[in-house]
């Protein structure tokens, strides 16, 4: 199939063939015969073929029409079905409820997924995506290195890290190294008490600017006066001088039942400011 001299470069193609990385990721997916496993560019088949043999149904998605030909080819009589478009256009509610992804995400794509997956109403019940190492542990930080994507991903999902997967492993060999990110779907709300979109907006005002401290982010994000949220931390149990990395998931769910019942009760007032 297609070698190095032709991986296209603007759809971030790097050819993963290393059988251990390969058996590595398929064994963080827990898959089971007969299941359907979304596979995002299936590039030359390599990852395929290892989901193949493991019993599981395969739904590709492969933008370059170049390695569809391939693929359909290479897979002719298996339970591979592929579907030439961007998984940005792709119906993941056309999934059984059940599915599963398991890939090796171009770079270029990996964030624009990450928001899709955290997004969408028929998520996949396990997400296994080999993607840049610097991504993968920004998605699974903990307090003190959180950011709203951790956040919000962490909101819908279980977060672990699988195995570390050199450069040099890659044909032709990206700049950077690559981990194995599983995201496990949460069978139960983990805050029932939020209105999601309202609770993002708060975050992304908290991380605003990463190096101011939460009560001057939250400030200007919420276009609130100082004093007024700094009342909002304090009845949440928040230091104003920490900044928005430190906070847990916790945190920020203490922080969002205080601001939205203070936002509640100056909309029944007419506007009057916090506290009045």
């Amino acid at each position: 199939m297609t070698d190095e001299t032709t991986a296209d470069k603007s759809l971030g193609q790097h050819w993963l063939t290393d059988s251990v990385s390969l058996d590595a990721i398929c064994d963080s997916a827990d898959l089971e015969p007969g299941g359907t496993v979304l596979e995002i560019g299936p590039g030359q088949g390599s990852l395929t073929s290892v989901l193949l043999a493991r019993g599981v149904q395969v739904i590709g998605v492969e933008l370059d029409e170049r390695l569809a030909a391939e693929l359909r080819q290479k897979f002719t009589n298996l339970p591979f079905t592929l579907n030439m478009l961007s998984i940005l256009d792709f119906d993941l509610s056309s999934l059984p409820v059940d599915y599963k992804i398991v890939a090796n995400i171009p770079y270029y794509l990996t964030a624009h997924l990450l928001r899709m997956l955290s997004e969408t109403p028929h998520k996949p019940q396990l997400a296994v995506l080999l993607v840049q190492k610097e991504v993968a542990e920004r998605v699974a930080a903990q307090p003190g290195t959180m950011s709203t994507i951790s956040v919000a991903i962490q909101l819908e999902y279980q977060v672990s890290l699988g195995q570390l997967v050199p450069a040099r492993l890659f044909t032709p060999p990206p700049k950077v190294n690559s981990q194995v990110l599983i995201m496990k779907q949460r069978t139960e709300p983990l805050f029932a008490d939020i209105n999601k979109k309202a609770f993002l907006r708060l975050v992304k005002a908290g991380f605003a600017n990463r190096r101011k401290t939460l009560l001057n982010s939250l400030s200007a994000g919420l276009r609130l006066s100082k004093p007024e949220v700094n009342q909002l931390l304090e009845q949440a149990n928040i230091l104003p001088s920490v900044r928005a990395q430190e906070l847990s998931l916790n945190d920020w769910h203490r922080l969002y039942l205080v601001e939205s019942r203070k936002r509640y009760t100056k909309m029944r007032l007419g506007g009057h400011k916090l506290g009045s």
